[in-house]
């Protein structure tokens, strides 16, 4: 399979091998060393996670503040036969309550729902008329059938701050890329810890929820545990099984259960390297019509996630925007529905080429507008593919170089990327981006998922920076030494982290090897960006601390 995505890390992985080889004997030594006893070396046993008690198997979630409600969400399983992706099984009505107080002696709104096999017994409400800014516990209690008077787990939740407020700080976590097969997920564990103790406002979730592939298709070290089901996600089935799988996960219901989550897709939650016509993991011939493949994804994502959006599937959208009092306003972005196919490896004219677009046209315009009317310090870019360069070279902001991009004239190559699936693919649409950016005025943070290792860079305009880009690590997707079959940390990945950081003037951070997410905190000032790191995706019950630190003012 050619992963646009693989072929980075492979691209990393080999530069930093074929580099490796100047290193002295000890050196190699050292890296031999590191070997002994690594749990890489040998195949795990994959494991099961027990499935809960019956009607509540699939936790209570909440996503999408706003100053005056927030959208609440469960999943009520009538019958053991009625597993997701089952498509059957009888109504069930729902009570709901919301409450200031986790014990519910203080009950604020009510009301009911029905969930139904149409929506694989998913239920979502939005609970119009709470107050701004204020901590809010959930619970779901069903009314009818076998499991009447069952009561779901409390879920947390947290609306935004009023509109007209001016909050001091906006504290959130930046994730992606969870691959149920490629480790547990103890980091969305530690996610909950601080959403509980006050912590982070919201998790910001920028793609690749889940993963398409067959069994053992892209496990890392893994699998440590088996995708339900076995084959290849196509059919609305399939992806309603994978997410009923996913959302069994005692730390991915507990993060869930903590704060709420503001998300949006990549192209795992379809098919790899999708774009508007088709995708690299999608062949027509055997998997059937693009169209109908991924209009089944879309309807499993609303589903099964608490986001207030509209089906593209079914003419609407999922781009979106968010404010926090003057503070911030965060737009969220769907880099997927609307993009032309990824320009090719080494064709340059393609990488610059105009015309090509990642946003579409009606979402540009919708973007430009909302940037351009923004009166906030900060404009928050939710990103799902890395907005900054990352060349094998910068012509640009490279003195050595620079005289080229001037000889080159309007077709304006700054360096020779490696990815066509990130901006770079699409550099002309990121220059206009960043003009209206720069021209508005506003601090600028980029907060960007997919490419599964840890970046912080500086955004440039005009001479000057602008803002930041913060790339969190992936939950338990595969990064660099995975694929090269070492320890996190080996010397080998670390000189590929240098290559890079010679390659890109404006790179401040970078790690091909860590697991985990980010958080950010903002205030008026700067930004100061956390990489948290597992210390082991093989151990589920792994610590998580902090691995680095960054502050952008």
């Amino acid at each position: 399979m050619s992963h646009t995505r693989r072929r980075f890390l492979q691209s990393a992985a080999t530069t930093s091998a074929l580099a490796a080889a100047g290193l002295s004997t000890g050196a190699r030594a050292s890296a031999q060393s590191s070997l002994d006893n690594f749990p890489g070396s040998s195949s795990p046993e994959p494991v099961t996670i027990p499935l809960g008690e019956l009607p509540f198997l699939h936790g209570v979630a909440s996503g999408d503040p706003l100053p005056n409600t927030v959208m609440l969400w469960t999943r009520v399983t009538p019958s053991a036969e009625a597993m997701p992706g089952s498509g059957i099984g009888e109504d069930v009505t729902l009570a709901w309550d919301v409450a200031r107080d986790a014990e519910f002696a203080s009950v604020v709104v009510s009301g009911r729902v029905v969930a139904t096999s149409a929506a694989d017994h998913t239920v979502h409400v939005d609970p119009y008329g709470l107050d701004a800014d204020t901590t809010y516990f959930y619970r779901f209690t069903v009314v009818d059938g076998p499991y009447a008077g069952k009561v779901s787990p409390v879920g947390r939740t947290v609306t935004a701050p009023p509109l007209d407020s001016s909050p001091d700080s906006l504290r959130f976590a930046v994730s992606s890329c969870a691959n149920w097969e490629g480790g547990f997920y103890t980091a969305y564990g530690d996610m909950a810890r601080r959403g509980r103790d006050g912590k982070l406002d919201f998790v910001l979730f920028l793609g690749d929820y889940l993963y398409e592939y067959a069994s053992g298709g892209f496990s890392g070290f893994g699998p440590y545990r088996l995708h339900e089901p076995a084959h290849e996600i196509v059919s609305l089935a399939d992806y309603r099984t994978r997410y009923g799988q996913s959302h069994t996960d005692p730390n991915l219901q507990a993060a869930h259960a903590a704060l709420p989550w503001i998300v949006v897709w990549d192209d795992h939650e379809t098919a790899n390297n999708s774009w508007r016509d088709g995708a690299e993991n999608h062949d027509p011939a055997t998997e059937g019509d693009w169209g109908a493949r991924r209009a089944a994804a879309m309807q499993a994502y609303f589903e099964w996630l608490p986001v207030r959006a509209t089906n593209p599937s079914q003419g609407g959208h999922i781009y979106r925007s968010f404010q926090f009092g003057d503070l911030a306003d965060l737009v969220v972005m769907d880099l997927r529905t609307y993009r032309d196919k990824e320009a090719q490896t080494l064709r340059l004219d393609q990488f610059n080429d105009p015309g090509r677009t990642m946003l579409g046209s009606e979402q540009s315009e919708w973007l430009n507008a909302k940037i351009a009317t923004s009166d906030a310090a900060w404009t928050i870019m939710g990103n799902s593919v890395m907005f900054s360069p990352l060349n094998l070279i910068t012509l640009q902001e490279n003195p050595d170089t620079s005289s080229i991009v001037d000889f080159l004239g309007e077709h304006r190559i700054e360096g020779i990327p490696l990815n066509g699936d990130q901006w770079d693919g699409y550099s002309a649409e990121r220059r206009r981006l960043l003009d209206t950016l720069g021209n508005q005025g506003s601090k600028v943070l980029f907060c960007t998922g997919d490419i599964h290792t840890e970046w912080g860079h500086v955004i440039n305009w005009n001479g000057r920076e602008i803002g930041a880009e913060v790339v969190c690590g992936s939950i338990t997707a595969a990064n660099v030494n995975e694929f090269i079959k070492l320890p996190e940390d080996n010397p080998i990945s670390h000189l590929g982290e240098e290559l890079l950081r010679l390659a890109n003037p404006h790179l401040r951070h970078v790690d091909l090897d860590a697991h985990g997410y980010a958080t950010v905190s903002l205030d008026r000032r700067g930004v100061d960006a956390q990489w948290l790191r597992v210390a082991g995706i093989a151990d589920p019950n792994s610590g998580v601390g902090v691995g680095h630190a960054w502050r952008w003012n």
